[in-house]
C-alpha cells in the first residue's frame, strides 16, 4: 500500500508539472499574439513622408503594383498598397494580400531545415543518399543544397517532356522519383561551385518531408508560420490544389497578359509559400528574438558559406543572400516566379525591414537606390559595386 500510495503521489506531481508547463506555454504564446498585434499597428498619418514620395514616384514611374512595409527597429515606418490583384477584374490590392513568394520561400525552408538541425533530427553534412537510398548522385549533403553548391540541373529545366499529365502539379517526391529515374546530368561536381537553382530547396523540403513524416505544409504550418505570428501565410502547391486558393493574380509585364499556373507550381520549398508583407515583418521579428533558432545556429545562416566572387561584397549563406562591406552587414533574398516578383531585406546592423511583393513582373524593383539611401543604409544591388567591392552607383 505505501508503494501505491507513492507511486500515486509521484505521478500526481508529474501530472501537475506538466499541466502547469502547458499553462506557462499557453500563457506565453497568448502574450506573444498581443506583442504581435500591437507591432502590426500603423497609422498612416506617421508614416515616413520621404518613402511614400518614392513609393508613389516608383508606382507612377516603373509600374509598381504590390505592397510594401518598411520598419525600423521593430515599429512599421510605411506601409503600403497600389494597384491591382487582379487587373482583369479590377481588384484592390489591400495590405494582407497573399503574394507568392517565389524564390523568398528559400529563406523559411531553410529556417525549418536548421530548426531540424537543432533538434538533432539531422545534420548539416548528411547526404541526401541517407533520406533517399537511391539518389543517383554521391556526395551531396544538406549543407551543399543550402548554400547551392551541389552542382546539380534545375529540375525546372528538363522535366517539361518527362512530366505527361500536364494539367496536375508535380509533388516534390515525384520530382524525386524523376531525378531517380531519369538521372540528368549535373551541372557541376559537388562543392566546386555557386550555382543557384531551384532543384537545391526542392530537395530540401523533400528531405523535411522524409524526416518529420509530415507534409511541408503542414510542418512549416505546427514549425514556423504559427509560432511566428504568421496568421495569412501557407503552402499552396498544384499538387494538392486544381488552383491556388488566393485573389492574387501574377502578370507579365504588361496588364493584358496574366501569367496561368502550371505544373511546376507543384513541387515547394524552393518556391510555393504564399504571404504577406506584415506576416515577413513578424518573420524577421521572431528571426531576430532568438524564438525559432539559437543565435549560434542563426549567425551561421547569415554567414558567407562561397567565395566571395559576387562584386566582393556579395555571397549566399543558408538560404540568406548576404551582403557584407566594413560593418555593414544584410541579408536579403530576390524572387521570381509566374508574374511575381519580391523582395526582402534586413539590414542586421541597423534593423531595418524592407519587404516588397509585386504581382507584376516588370523591372520596378531593380533601381531602388533611392530608398536605401532615404533609409541611411548601404544599397543592396550587385550593378553597384565593382570587383573590388567598391560602390560605384550607376
Amino acid at each position: 500500500m505505501k508503494l501505491l500510495l507513492n507511486f500515486l503521489l509521484v505521478l500526481t506531481i508529474g501530472l501537475g508539472g506538466c499541466g502547469s508547463s502547458e499553462k506557462k506555454k499557453a500563457k506565453k504564446a497568448r502574450e506573444q499574439a498581443i506583442t504581435d498585434s500591437l507591432r502590426l499597428i500603423y497609422d498612416a498619418s506617421t508614416g515616413d513622408k520621404q518613402i511614400d514620395a518614392f513609393m508613389q514616384k516608383l508606382h507612377k514611374k516603373s509600374a509598381f503594383n504590390g505592397n510594401v512595409l518598411v520598419a525600423k527597429k521593430g515599429k512599421i515606418i510605411y506601409e503600403n498598397t497600389f494597384g491591382w490583384a487582379d487587373y482583369l477584374r479590377k481588384d484592390s490590392l489591400n495590405i494582407n494580400s497573399q503574394f507568392e513568394l517565389a524564390s523568398v520561400s528559400k529563406p523559411l525552408t531553410a529556417t525549418g531545415i536548421l530548426m531540424l538541425v537543432q533538434e538533432k533530427k539531422l545534420n548539416l553534412d548528411q547526404q541526401v543518399k541517407d533520406f533517399f537510398p537511391d539518389f543517383p548522385y554521391d556526395d551531396i549533403t544538406i549543407r551543399l543544397l543550402l548554400t547551392h553548391r551541389s552542382g546539380l540541373i534545375n529540375y525546372v529545366y528538363f522535366t517539361d517532356d518527362l512530366w505527361k499529365d500536364k494539367s496536375k502539379g508535380m509533388s516534390n517526391m515525384e520530382v524525386m522519383d524523376i531525378l531517380t529515374t531519369h538521372k540528368p546530368a549535373p551541372y557541376a561536381k559537388p562543392d566546386a561551385r555557386f550555382h543557384y537553382n531551384n532543384s537545391n530547396y526542392m530537395i530540401l523540403a523533400a528531405i523535411i518531408e522524409k524526416v518529420t513524416g509530415k507534409s511541408f505544409t503542414v510542418f512549416m504550418q505546427e514549425k514556423i508560420f504559427k509560432p511566428a505570428g504568421m496568421k495569412n501565410t501557407a503552402v499552396y502547391s498544384k499538387a494538392d490544389y486544381e488552383k491556388i486558393p488566393t485573389g492574387v493574380v501574377g502578370h507579365d509585364k504588361i496588364w493584358r497578359r496574366s501569367v496561368v499556373q502550371n505544373f511546376h507550381d507543384g513541387p515547394v520549398g524552393d518556391k510555393g509559400i504564399y504571404s504577406t508583407v506584415k506576416d515577413l515583418f513578424l518573420f524577421d521579428q521572431a528571426l531576430r528574438e532568438g524564438r525559432l533558432l539559437d543565435e549560434t545556429l542563426q549567425d551561421s545562416a547569415y554567414a558567407p558559406h562561397n567565395q566571395k566572387s559576387m562584386k566582393g561584397v556579395f555571397n549566399y549563406g543558408y538560404g540568406w543572400r548576404t551582403f557584407e562591406r566594413e560593418k555593414e552587414h544584410v541579408v536579403y533574398h530576390t524572387g521570381w516566379w509566374h508574374g511575381f516578383k519580391s523582395l526582402y531585406i534586413r539590414d542586421l546592423k541597423n534593423d531595418i525591414t524592407i519587404i516588397l511583393l509585386t504581382n507584376m513582373a516588370n523591372n520596378s524593383l531593380i533601381h531602388l537606390d533611392d530608398l536605401y539611401k532615404i533609409l541611411k543604409m548601404p544599397v543592396i544591388r550587385q550593378g553597384a559595386y565593382n570587383g573590388s567591392g567598391d560602390y560605384v552607383g550607376n
